[in-house]
């Protein structure tokens, strides 16, 4: 069972990888919002030693005060929503 609380903060999501925790820390950091990384098994050892981890979770906490804005910022937004660009005759003006 995961802790709520964790070095200060309260429990947001879990990554899959570290790839995926880079990308919610960078999209929290840019809204002002700190955050800490929890590892879960080997996976700061993986990180550290080849780069990257894709074989453990890692937890994501913020502060308390900010989890609600933390998670409107996480929501994911299906693609079916976004608007069709045509890049197409853009293009073709610059040439």
């Amino acid at each position: 069972m995961k802790d709520k609380e964790w070095r200060g903060g309260v429990y947001l999501c879990t990554a899959k990888n570290s790839f995926e925790a880079d990308i919610l820390e960078s999209k929290l950091r840019s809204e002002n919002i700190p955050s800490i990384k929890r590892y879960k098994g080997a996976s700061n050892f993986l990180e550290i030693a080849m780069g990257s981890n894709v074989a453990y979770p890692i937890e994501i906490y913020v502060p308390e005060a900010l989890l609600e804005d933390a998670q409107n910022v996480i929501v994911a937004v299906p693609l079916d929503e976004c608007e069709d660009v045509d890049f197409g005759d853009e293009a073709d003006d610059n040439d």
